[in-house]
């Protein structure tokens, strides 16, 4: 059962290696190959399989090949004791394959193949558990992404118009054509979809649901950023009135999601957030024009956020399948190592200096403070990196400091060699990925002028947040925890302003009731007297009518006939 994880690991791996090798080929020569494969023509319309290959497209390959490799070793481990192993491998494969198909697609059909195919695989994936809270994630899931799906189908039915599907030969036209602009804008709502930007936040959390090692492929490198992407090769077809609305929504998202994480005390419903408010930094770079500066973020938060998850998931592991934090604490003691990993990679998304985080986020807030935008913008931007130094310490004081709140030590022992190999394999990454990329990408450095006030901006806000934290996770008996205090307040941050509620009672509970209110007033009311028992009482009648007459039709012929003679008679005379 397990060789079947440890083949698929290695074929990975390999083609990882391959694909970053070719990608920094490509990049060094500035090279680009198209390939075209005529699947059939109808009416002039041809059906093709178009794949392209650029430094892009194979770098965000290889990441997620690497991401891929190390999950699926890590889950022979996690997953040992499931008696359907090689399902979830297979569907894991399934998932990241579906992701490639989308990476190498500039055609919008190919694209919808490799869309549906993460949405339905992350169904399956979300649903594994089989229990009543996992379909109802599973569900939600699936409905918020298949209204993506609808978008990019009513795109490529738009598409038509102009004879290829093959949206990169159209992109400086969408931004002049108004007909065409609706292309942009139905491929933006449904990034917005797949990305979980407001209003579609909800499905991220619920989502945990699924096993841990899919959770650390979801939120790092497939399903949630396949809408960023998507964007990114987009991004030369926005008009500024689009970038702004759009920059808008992503920046309430970042907000949004760091304020909901210093409430929550799921542990992977706190990274699953932070991954959301990731999500909303890479949109709103992107809305400003910086495309690889959103791609450059992209690539290092998918290292250390999967390494994040798969410590999570070792924790969780290690814990008898326990995730609130409330009952950690400690845990530095017991799994050094892992305590060690998540540490890293913790500090690596706060932004510490010189780790791969802080390459591609203190850049993003160094080019974003040299535009020109308003206050609002400023300050949402800066509190959201504040906020996300505020719950990462306080995560960090719940579960690795202090003292052990509630679970017996018998259960910690670092004994998981293998998930502490694959976890192994990703430190090295997460600590030298950033200046890597840096060094590759932009051979020209970014000549950033700021005050030394505005330099040191982002990191006295990391401090204050980091106390911040320190502050929230003050968790004693004697401690009067301040969110208790303001409850409504609490619940309404802590539920992510109250989205799930209405991306599930709203849309469904309140049509339910109606559906119910008319069916008994209606249906089987009036309706039912007056409309459809009335006309089958009314045809009933009729027909027996006729069935009389059909049944004595000499005598009624005679009868009739005799009755037609006299009218003949009297208007005779």
């Amino acid at each position: 059962m397990l060789f079947l994880s440890l083949i698929y690991s290695f074929i990975f791996l390999g083609f990882s290696l391959v694909c970053f090798l070719m990608s920094i080929y490509f990049m060094i020569l500035d090279y680009m190959i198209m390939l075209e494969l005529e699947m059939f023509s109808l009416n002039s319309c041809s059906i093709l399989m178009t794949i392209l290959l650029d430094w892009m497209s194979l770098l965000f390959m290889s990441f997620v090949l690497f991401i891929s490799s190390m999950v699926i070793y890590y889950s022979m481990e996690y997953m040992k004791e499931d008696l359907n192993i090689n399902r979830f491998i297979m569907l894991v494969v399934m998932f990241v394959l579906s992701m490639m198909l989308l990476i190498i697609s500039p055609n919008l059909i190919s694209i919808l193949l490799g869309w549906d195919g993460l949405g339905l695989v992350s169904y399956c994936l979300v649903i594994y558990y089989q229990n009543l809270k996992s379909y109802n994630a599973g569900m939600l899931t699936a409905l918020t992404n298949r209204l993506g799906d609808v978008a990019l189908l009513i795109a490529i039915s738009w598409m038509m118009n102009y004879g290829s599907w093959n949206y990169i030969y159209y992109l400086n036209f969408m931004k002049e054509d108004y007909f065409m602009m609706m292309v942009s804008y139905l491929v933006i709502f449904a990034a917005f979809t797949k990305s979980a930007q407001i209003p579609f936040s909800s499905w991220l959390p619920a989502a945990m649901a699924a096993p841990t090692p899919v959770s650390a492929l979801v939120h790092s490198s497939t399903l949630v950023t396949a809408g960023i992407y998507l964007l990114i090769r987009f991004n030369f077809c926005f008009s500024y009135n689009q970038m702004m609305i759009m920059l808008f929504f992503s920046m309430m998202t970042m907000f949004m999601a760091g304020l909901g994480a210093n409430f929550e005390f799921d542990l992977k419903k706190i990274i699953a957030l932070s991954t959301l408010s990731q999500l909303g930094l890479m949109m709103s770079i992107l809305f400003l024009g910086e495309y690889k500066l959103a791609f450059f973020h992209l690539l290092t938060h998918a290292l250390f956020k999967a390494l994040l998850f798969m410590c999570a998931g070792c924790i969780i592991h290690n814990l008898n399948n326990c995730q609130d934090i409330r009952y950690m604490g400690g845990l530095m003691k017991q799994m050094p190592l892992t305590c060690s990993f998540f540490n890293i990679s913790n500090l690596a998304l706060c932004g510490i200096p010189f780790l791969s985080g802080f390459y591609s986020k203190d850049l993003i807030l160094e080019v974003f403070s040299m535009n020109y935008l308003n206050l609002f913008v400023y300050l949402i931007f800066f509190v959201s990196i504040g906020l996300t130094a505020c719950y990462s310490m306080r995560l960090l004081f719940y579960t690795l400091i202090g003292s052990y709140n509630y679970l017996s030590l018998n259960y910690l022992n670092e004994k998981s060699l293998i998930m502490l190999k694959s976890m192994s394999g990703l430190i090295l990454m997460v600590i030298f990925s950033g200046s890597m990329l840096m060094w590759l990408m932009f051979p020209t450095p970014y000549f950033i002028c700021l005050s030394f006030i505005m330099k040191l901006m982002s990191f006295m806000l990391i401090l204050i947040g980091g106390l911040l934290g320190y502050e929230f996770s003050n968790f004693k008996l004697s401690y009067n925890l301040k969110s208790l205090q303001y409850l409504n307040i609490s619940f309404f941050f802590s539920s992510m302003w109250n989205m799930p509620f209405i991306s599930t009672f709203g849309l469904n509970l309140y049509i339910i009731n109606m559906g119910n209110y008319y069916y008994k007033n209606f249906d089987h009311g009036w309706f039912e007297y007056l409309g459809s028992q009335n006309i089958y009482f009314n045809i009933k009648k009729l027909s027996m009518m006729n069935q009389i007459l059909f049944n004595n039709n000499l005598k009624v012929f005679l009868i009739l006939l005799t009755v037609w003679f006299i009218l003949l008679m009297l208007n005779l005379f």
